[in-house]
């Protein structure tokens, strides 16, 4: 996988190379967790090889809407990967990847356990083909275990990790979120988690396997839950936008119909607001001196702070907050997103030109480095789209790329 200066029709590299340049990836993933974690890597620097299977490619590129029969989702999940295809349960697409993995850095992969054992492609065949490879396995539940080869998505991590069961109205029913929350939270784990490995390798000169069950990083942003639960036996229940550390913290509708979400985390801040809303009195409430005191008085405070903000338009709400130095936000949808000046200065939406579709408007990078920052080379190619060059880069002649593609390995 060494780079040559030929690379097919692949869009060239920014002006400056990022802080993982030189890193390998091949992404053997799917939907979503692990093909993200891999977009991370790739959007600082590191190249990313995405392999699919030649008829079946990944199903992110026909997820949501598409635009001239191209799929979206896959332009911003596939950006800064080269891509190509490979039946890793063929012979021949079997010696592929271990060619491809002792250039590699690391593997990501979400197959369930077994099947890469299955293909003659498990830790032992894969470690003996590069001793410092990392490999980032990425599944439901995790390698072993009573539910290890269970099919899974993030559904399923954002129902048994307890999220859904506090998410929702109280008398409502458990609420799971309209989009990929779990698998998200699990690709930046694991683009954490890979990131640690390499920093094992540079100490040991060994690679390692990451195991990581999409079930247990949401699990761990969840907060105390498990620790209450031990100690004091507390299981918490839905409150809606209501919170049972502190209030008040909900949603309000302003008079001209926007909504505004308040939190009043810090004490300060509370009293700053019941201020602002001409309830001083409040604050003397022995109750109010203390979060979970404020939530459980919350309908009170909810009554203060809604009746104020619905008198108010929503710009004058804002204004007010600000000057008392008090949290509000408007509740955006994406229009709003798009057109709010502090996204702008920051570019947190970025154009990047397509040769499919033209100019694209997509999430930046996650963070900035003053640095060594990272970019967006460009957005999700073809499907195989590199094929042919990165096999050509492997050493590979033309005669044995179409003796594979035959055999139906490509």
């Amino acid at each position: 996988m060494t780079p040559t200066a030929a690379r097919s029709d692949a869009p060239a590299a920014g002006s400056a190379p990022g802080p993982l340049a030189g890193l390998r990836v091949l992404d053997l993933a799917t939907l979503f967790a692990g093909p993200l974690a891999a977009t991370l890597l790739g959007d600082f620097g590191a190249e990313v090889v995405k392999v699919e299977h030649p008829e079946r490619p990944d199903p992110s590129r026909g997820h949501g809407p598409a635009k001239d029969g191209v799929g979206l989702w896959w332009k911003l999940l596939g950006r800064n990967k080269r891509t190509m295809t490979l039946d890793l349960s063929t012979p021949g697409g079997r010696d592929v990847l271990l060619r491809l993995a002792a250039g590699a850095d690391v593997i990501v992969e979400n197959f369930r356990p077994g099947t890469l054992e299955r293909w003659g492609l498990g830790w032992p065949e894969l470690s003996a083909a590069n001793p410092r490879l990392v490999l980032a396995r990425v599944t439901a539940f995790g390698q072993h275990g009573p539910y290890a080869r269970r099919p899974g998505f993030g559904t399923l991590a954002e129902a048994m990790s307890g999220f859904a069961a506090i998410t929702g109205e109280p008398d409502g029913p458990p609420t799971l979120p309209p989009f990929g929350l779990a698998d998200s939270i699990a690709a930046l784990t694991t683009a954490y988690a890979v990131m640690t490995a390499l920093a094992g390798r540079e100490r040991t000169g060994r690679g390692q396997v990451v195991d990581l069950a999409i079930v247990e990083p949401i699990l761990t942003v969840l907060g105390p839950h498990p620790l209450w639960y031990d100690q004091l036996g507390y299981v918490q229940p839905r409150t809606g936008n209501r919170s049972t550390n502190n209030a008040p913290r909900n949603t309000y509708r302003s008079a001209d119909g926007r909504w505004l979400a308040v939190s009043t985390s810090a004490q300060s801040v509370a009293e700053r607001v019941l201020r602002l809303v001409g309830r001083p009195e409040l604050i003397e409430e022995p109750w109010f001196a203390t979060g979970a005191g404020r939530a459980a008085h919350a309908p009170v405070l909810d009554e203060a702070v809604g009746g104020w903000i619905a008198r108010h338009k929503a710009e004058e709400v804002t204004a007010a907050f600000e000057e008392a130095e008090a949290a509000v936000a408007p509740v955006y949808d994406v229009r709003d997103v798009m057109a709010d000046p502090q996204f702008a200065a920051l570019d947190t939406v970025t154009e990047v030109d397509d040769p499919q579709l033209g100019p694209l408007r997509m999430q930046n990078v996650l963070f900035r480095l003053s640095e060594t920052p990272g970019g967006i080379r460009w957005a999700g190619r073809p499907h195989g789209a590199d094929t042919d060059a990165v096999l050509t880069e492997l050493g590979m002649g033309g005669a044995e790329i179409a003796a594979l593609r035959t055999e139906g390995a490509l």
